[in-house]
């Protein structure tokens, strides 16, 4: 079998899926339980802290482990930086099979952090038995010192290592989301994937294709195609059609709209700008009854009754928020307290627009659970369990199902086809 420490949603047994493999999920969050369920994953509900690892003993192919970010992430405390000696203290003692984490998680910081040593209880075990064949662990960059250590103990024990910073976008997620990884093989030179995409595409060399462009959000998410619409603000949802609500404040927006000429998407090609039906004089003495103007383009100077926007993906409310147009990547997404900290936001397209009437600006409209998962590279129809809450926070924390693939598909022995893991849909 393959067990999947700290499972959540369902991240890695996604790639999983894809290429005709399962796991055996350990996870404790009963929401993330029940989207594994929903999406016919096998799951453990209970704490990989406590779960006996006798089990598995002998019939372990590979370990994965996602251990909780909370401790470690820029989004929180980082209390798990404070306790960072406690856990390497953890980790060795583990790799020499003592125990010594009770003791230590009294001194910890944040409860959390400990969970990170976790895996190498697992992995000390079965390497007793002599498994597993391989290991594939993921965590936020700060977490690299640790998985350093990691390295050194699975070296001793006959593997082959390699661990550093992988950034999602290089391929293909639309999302530049950096992680600490760790690939181990105790069959195969370790070596991480080959990057399929980079910031600006590269030309052809003489072996092999060149890396393509970064995946947009736009790209995954289907703005700007013929069959899908972009965020428009009028009534009966929000971007894509969604029935996410408009935040406080925009029916008067949307009123003030209506005034001044219905907003409609626009549909042709890669446009993913927004355009009333009413038009001032100007607009059709300078442009003409039609212009098309691409996503990475700047759009031409407007009337106050023609005003285009760019919209762009910001990632929280804070004041150093990401903010990302729908033309690039998004940023890491990740999600507090608040049911949704991401919301789209708009702005002229250019900065010469001409008497911008304030009242037609398209107010900040909230991504949807749907949204946030295809940004995931989860498919579109992924059955996430819960409220909106508990499904912000599943997709915030999982690994990328493309993403996880790259690293999974050498271990496992197939070819990735990211043709599979389909975007928008």
């Amino acid at each position: 079998m393959i067990l999947d420490l700290f499972a959540g949603p369902g991240g890695w047994s996604r790639a999983l899926d894809v290429f005709g493999v399962r796991d055996v999920g350990l996870e404790w969050d009963a929401w993330a339980c029940r989207t594994r369920a929903a999406a016919g994953q096998l799951t453990v509900r209970t704490d990989v802290a406590i779960y006996p690892v006798w089990p598995f003993l002998g019939r372990t192919r590979g370990v994965i482990a996602s251990p909780p970010c909370q401790a470690w992430s820029k989004a929180g405390k980082r209390l798990g930086l404070v306790d960072q000696p406690l856990v390497h203290a953890a980790v060795e003692d583990l790799a020499a099979g003592r125990d010594t984490r009770e003791r230590l998680l009294a001194s910890c910081r944040d409860e959390r952090s400990l969970l990170a040593a976790e895996p190498m209880r697992y992995l000390h075990a079965l390497n007793a038995v002599g498994e597993p064949d391989w290991v594939a662990l993921e965590e936020v960059p700060d977490v690299l010192p640790l998985w350093k250590q990691y390295a050194a103990v699975l070296r001793s024990w006959g593997f082959s290592v390699w661990y550093g910073i992988l950034n999602a976008a290089d391929f293909g997620v639309p999302q530049t989301r950096r992680r600490a990884i760790l690939l181990a093989s105790r069959v195969r030179t370790a070596q991480p994937p080959t990057p399929t995409h980079a910031q600006v595409a590269e030309p052809e060399p003489l072996f092999g294709p060149g890396r393509t462009r970064w995946v947009s959000m736009a790209e995954a998410l289907g703005w700007g195609a013929t069959d899908r619409p972009v965020p428009t603000v009028c009534a009966g949802g929000g971007p894509g059609g969604g029935p996410e609500p408009f935040p406080s404040g925009s029916r008067q927006t949307l009123a003030n709209a209506r005034e001044r000429g219905h907003w409609q998407p626009r549909l042709a090609g890669a446009e993913v700008v927004l355009e009333p039906q009413t038009r001032g004089a100007g607009w059709t003495a300078r442009h003409g009854t039609r212009v098309a103007t691409p996503a990475h383009e700047p759009a031409p100077t407007f009337t106050s009754k023609a005003t285009h926007w760019k919209w762009s993906l910001r990632s929280n409310n804070q004041a150093n928020a990401t903010v990302r147009l729908l033309s690039e990547p998004a940023g890491t997404l990740f999600f507090g307290h608040r049911a949704n900290e991401c919301t789209w936001v708009a702005a002229p397209a250019s900065p010469q627009t001409e008497d911008t009437d304030a009242r037609a600006v398209p107010q900040p409209i909230r991504i949807t659970a749907r949204e946030a998962g295809l940004l995931q590279t989860f498919p579109a129809d992924y059955p996430w369990a819960g409220n909106k809450s508990q499904q912000f926070s599943q997709i915030g924390n999982a690994v990328p199902p493309l993403l996880a693939g790259h690293l999974l598909a050498p271990h496992l022995g197939v070819t990735l086809d990211p043709n599979d893991f389909a975007l928008a849909a």
